[in-house]
């Protein structure tokens, strides 16, 4: 069974969420079967489940084993098992329940209760935060049911269908836009120039006064021209205000996305050599840190961590590095917790010039993913150089030279570091008076494309 489509829906199910499954499946209105019930009980317990097993647990140890039979009922439980994911779904948005509870009084005929409910949600919906397409959509099914009841009564009456429209057209530009922008995104990483046929007109209908002073059109509107015209900062200022200021309007998911697309936006600035949006996108990930905008289900990925802890040093904000690291640690995955943790204390150790800490950080560490292994190999490279420790630097450029050799890095990462012990070394070698070795080995490490840590080599050379 270990390839079976429902024992991966078995084992999708959080542990604390299996009560409440179960819950749901012996209620006589979704099922009356307890083989159905039986069978998750037997494959939530977790394990290697087998057929045989299943078999057992569902119709006994007497009963002789029929694989047709095991699998219908396998069939019954994975339909309910998707019925009950989509029911969560479905009710975790309050708001959608109480449109379809104005739907069905007004299926029903009954008046009274229907606009008493209407009114509820209308009230409800307004006094909430959020104004992004969602809320739009809400607006449009409680216009589009009103008049539904309102018009046999005075079929001259059309202004509940003209908010009607002016709320799907609202909802279709904010998600047109979102699409459109993430297209944008997209063709800025893989440098393709394919437009979709109706970007134009879709900017054009957003652009309009009707629409572009709205928070769920406008914050997308600002986007795509943030991204299409990178050196044009006016639009990235206009979308930045908007997160800052009315990011309660946006759900949890959509604010995220935005975060991520204004922080990648400062990465393409910083990589076009703008050094300004170190700033920037340190304050774009301080912002989103306290609002919890940047972690995805409490978790903090360990590159994001990475990426805050880097800017954060860029700009000298040392202390909110240090509260940075030891806040968030438990919010790293487990399996990465230690060794994120204990790197990125190296990291900042040494931008204090606490070098016996990050010596003794990083020489008991050990960095399971390569490239994590090799970052805090360059920082040992750096702390020997700093600390005059030339015999130390030799062994450790030899181990990290045959580490490189032995895990098969490749591609840019392989030649970014074996550039970088090349040049250590001949930095080493360097006799102290001569000016001209310096200066042509100066000009190599400057023409050198693929090397990360240039500015510390030549900083090595200047001195």
């Amino acid at each position: 069974m270990e390839n079976s489509t429902i024992l991966a829906l078995v084992r999708a199910i959080p542990t604390g969420e299996v009560r409440e499954v179960r819950k749901f499946l012996l209620s006589p209105f979704f099922n009356q079967r307890q083989d159905v019930v039986s069978l998750f009980d037997y494959l939530a317990i977790g394990g290697s489940p087998t057929r045989e097993g299943a078999w057992k647990a569902v119709f006994g140890k007497g009963a002789e084993f029929e694989l047709p039979k095991l699998r219908l009922v396998m069939s019954y439980l994975h339909k309910l098992l998707e019925q009950y994911l989509a029911v969560r779904e479905t009710m975790s948005d309050p708001k959608f329940l109480e449109v379809q509870l104005v739907r069905a009084y007004r299926k029903r005929k009954m008046p009274v209760a229907f606009e008493r409910e209407r009114k509820a949600v209308q009230q409800s919906l307004e006094q909430q935060s959020l104004r992004n397409a969602w809320f739009h959509d809400c607006s449009y099914w409680l216009h589009w049911e009103t008049h539904q009841v309102e018009y046999p009564q005075n079929p001259t009456d059309v202004s509940w269908l003209l908010n009607a429209g002016q709320a799907l057209d609202t909802a279709y530009l904010s998600r047109k836009l979102q699409l459109v922008c993430l297209l944008v995104a997209h063709r800025t990483v893989y440098k393709t120039t394919q437009e979709v046929a109706w970007e134009e007109e879709l900017i054009n209908m957003a652009a309009q006064s009707a629409y572009a002073e709205l928070p769920s059109v406008a914050v997308y509107l600002h986007c795509y021209h943030m991204l299409k015209e990178p050196t044009e900062e006016t639009h990235f200022q206009h979308f930045k205000h908007i997160l800052f200021e009315q990011g309660a309007q946006f759900s949890e998911e959509e604010i995220h996305g935005l975060f991520i697309l204004a922080i990648n936006y400062c990465v393409r600035r910083l990589n076009a050599g703008d050094t300004r949006f170190y700033r920037e996108g340190f304050e774009l990930y301080r912002e989103g840190l306290a609002r919890n905008h940047i972690l995805e289900d409490g978790i903090l990925s360990r590159f994001t961590f990475h990426n805050i802890v880097a800017l954060g040093l860029h700009v000298g904000e040392l202390e909110w590095v240090r509260y940075f690291i030891n806040e968030y640690k438990n919010k790293l995955e487990r399996r990465y917790r230690e060794s994120v943790f204990s790197f990125n204390l190296a990291r900042l150790s040494y931008a204090e010039r606490k070098h016996s800490h990050v010596l003794e950080l990083l020489q008991t560490a050990n960095y399971r993913d390569p490239l994590h292994n090799l970052a805090a190999k360059t920082l040992l490279l750096k702390t020997y150089f700093d600390l005059g420790e030339y015999d130390s630097l030799q062994s450790h450029l030899d181990a990290m030279r045959n580490y490189i050799q032995r895990k098969r890095v490749l591609g840019y990462h392989r030649t970014n570091y074996l550039n970088l012990i090349r040049y250590a070394e001949k930095i080493l070698k360097l006799a102290p008076n001569d000016r001209s070795a310096a200066q042509t080995l100066r000009q190599a490490i400057e023409k050198e494309e693929v090397l990360t840590e240039k500015a510390f080599l030549l900083k090595l050379i200047r001195h």
